[in-house]
């Protein structure tokens, strides 16, 4: 196929999954479930139209992966708009922290002792399948910032921490599968105090105090010069920025990217709080909740409020139009390097990370919080697994774990997403539903 016929394939594409949308959210099929298949369809075991393997593009399959998970990110912290204080806070950083790590432990004894693999590539294998996915797990995230559900809060929050621990931990394997004589003290040390301590808290004070200073400095100046020009560059700057600067200093850039959406929206709150409104029935509604960003030149008296209104509608805007572009881009090329990576035997580690470890590593994290033995068990079965892991996994690659051993955890890496994204895909709906009758 030349270059005129790829160019339509894709817009039909686009155009079919635009037109029969509401279509499919009434199968069972979840719409990346459909993007797979596209990807398989033009892939070895379809029409052959398309040769590639993530693990001999690794550079570019994680620079792509890492600007669509940061956009994810970014996005899901900015639609949190709960206080600091609040419990989803709390449930996320026990998903994120002890959960992951009861899952990162269990996934590598199973690895080790059933799948036969060395220590350093089972704990790499759990690093990179054991964390919820911020791109994909938008079918179980929240909707938009006056989304209330604690399920959804609770998940969205995990989806935005988990890679402060699960990074590091692949990182550690990394330390040891590539240490020759063995990881020494020193190296431990450098470990958890610059790549697990540092990394989390520089990480989520630098994406944090970007996201508020720019969003009052944006919504002062627009304000004051009276521009309702379109703000989109102004979420594109802040997850640039943040990612950068924080891998600059060694610290976590998915986390600086998903603290950035959540000081974005704390700037929102407090202009909201210094310009309250007149509404009755809601006392503290969200800003872009009260404009209408396609009339944004008839826009008549202009206030601080409705500046800031502009900026995080249009961050929205753009951030959800490329999120979900970049994943179902990913989510084909995921298809289509399938037949090269896939492994039926991994769909027992499959079994075992859905159904056991990690519902069980989430019920035995959450003992003693507020929340019902229901709640805990779908916290339990929702985590799918996708696009991050794929980053990890090239991550990996670049940073010199190769060889068989490398190639059969791969493998069994890139079955189990694929086992996720479809199982967790076709019984996120049911479950939610469910989840909103009770």
């Amino acid at each position: 196929m030349n270059y005129l016929a790829w160019t339509a394939g894709v817009g039909g594409l686009l155009l079919l999954m635009s037109l029969s949308f509401g279509w499919i959210n009434r199968t069972p099929i979840p719409i990346f479930g459909i993007y797979l298949l596209v990807g398989v369809l033009c892939g070895p075991w379809g029409l052959d139209l398309l040769h590639l393997d993530i693990t001999a593009h690794s550079t570019l399959v994680s620079h792509i992966t890492e600007f669509a998970i940061a956009t994810s990110l970014f996005i899901t912290g900015l639609k949190i708009r709960v206080p600091l204080r609040a419990s989803i806070w709390k449930i996320g950083f026990r998903l994120a922290v002890p959960a992951m790590i009861l899952t990162v432990g269990g996934l590598m004894l199973i690895a080790h002792f059933f799948a036969g693999l060395s220590w350093p590539i089972s704990l790499a294998l759990a690093a990179i399948i054991a964390p919820t996915d911020p791109v994909l797990a938008s079918l179980i995230a929240v909707n938009d910032s006056r989304d209330d559900d604690t399920l959804r809060l609770s998940l969205s929050s995990e989806a935005g921490l988990n890679d402060g621990t699960a990074l590091p931990l692949l990182m550690l394997a990394l330390l040891w599968h590539n240490a020759e004589g063995g990881v020494s003290g020193t190296e431990l040390l450098h470990w958890f105090s610059i790549d697990v301590i540092w990394a989390l808290f520089a990480g989520i004070g630098i994406g944090y105090g970007l996201g508020r200073i720019v969003g009052l400095i944006s919504t002062h100046w627009r304000h004051i010069q009276g521009e309702d020009a379109p703000s989109d560059f102004i979420a594109l700057a802040l997850i640039c920025l943040s990612y950068s600067i924080a891998l600059a200093v060694d610290s976590s850039g998915f986390l600086a990217a998903f603290a950035a959406g959540v000081g974005l929206r704390s700037a929102e709150i407090k202009v909201q709080r210094r310009n309250p409104t007149d509404e009755e029935e809601d006392d503290n509604p969200p800003a872009e909740m009260m404009i209408n960003p396609h009339l944004r030149h008839a826009i008549q008296e202009r206030s601080p409020l409705k500046a800031v209104g502009l900026v995080i509608g249009d961050a929205l805007s753009f951030g959800d139009t490329i999120e979900r572009l970049m994943a179902a881009a990913i989510v084909i090329v995921l298809g289509v390097t399938l037949a090269l990576h896939w492994d039926p035997s991994a769909l027992i580690l499959a079994f075992i990370l859905f159904c056991i470890v990690r519902p069980l590593a989430v019920y035995i994290s959450t003992i003693g919080s507020s929340y019902s033995r229901q709640q805990r068990l779908l916290f339990g079965w929702l985590g799918i697994r996708g696009i991050g892991s794929l980053n990890y996994i090239a991550y990996a690659y670049m940073h010199g774990m190769q060889g068989n051993e490398a190639d059969t955890m791969t493998n069994y890496a890139l079955t189990i997403i694929t086992a996720s994204v479809l199982i967790h895909g076709i019984t996120v709906t049911p479950l939610l539903n469910f989840w909103n009758r009770r």
